[in-house]
């Protein structure tokens, strides 16, 4: 069985799903629904290993090096790649200024409601 894709293979377009079935109770559904792709998906073969690697060494660079072989700014580099593949900007997803630690705490003490500490963090109200 092959994954299901998340582009068109001929134009790279979307790709709606119409049928949808179960073997288990031989249950058909029909529909549209949206295949939705998720940002792994978005990496290449190479940025996927690198991931890889990078959760296995617990995300620290100082491992990832031992392991690649690889200087801090190279690995800087590529984890930078890596997150404008999957759509992001680094450094870009927290305001600046935001004591994140504080935001936190004080969600965790009742002091603010979760989509306060969410508006904080995302910079609408810092």
């Amino acid at each position: 069985m092959l994954p299901l894709p998340t582009r068109c293979p001929l134009t790279g377009g979307e790709i709606i799903v119409t049928r949808i079935y179960c073997p288990d109770a031989n249950v058909t559904i029909e529909g549209q629904f949206a295949v939705v792709e998720p940002p792994f998906a978005r990496l290449t073969p190479e940025q996927l290993r690198f991931v890889e690697a990078f959760v296995r060494n617990e995300g620290k660079l100082n491992r990832l090096e031992d392991e690649l072989g690889l200087s801090y700014p190279t690995l800087r580099s590529r984890l930078h790649d890596v997150i404008r593949a999957m759509g992001y900007e680094p450094g870009k997803e927290e305001a600046p200024g935001v004591d994140r630690k504080q935001v936190l705490a004080d969600l965790e003490a009742g002091l603010i409601s979760f989509e306060e500490a969410m508006e904080k963090l995302q910079g609408g109200d810092a």
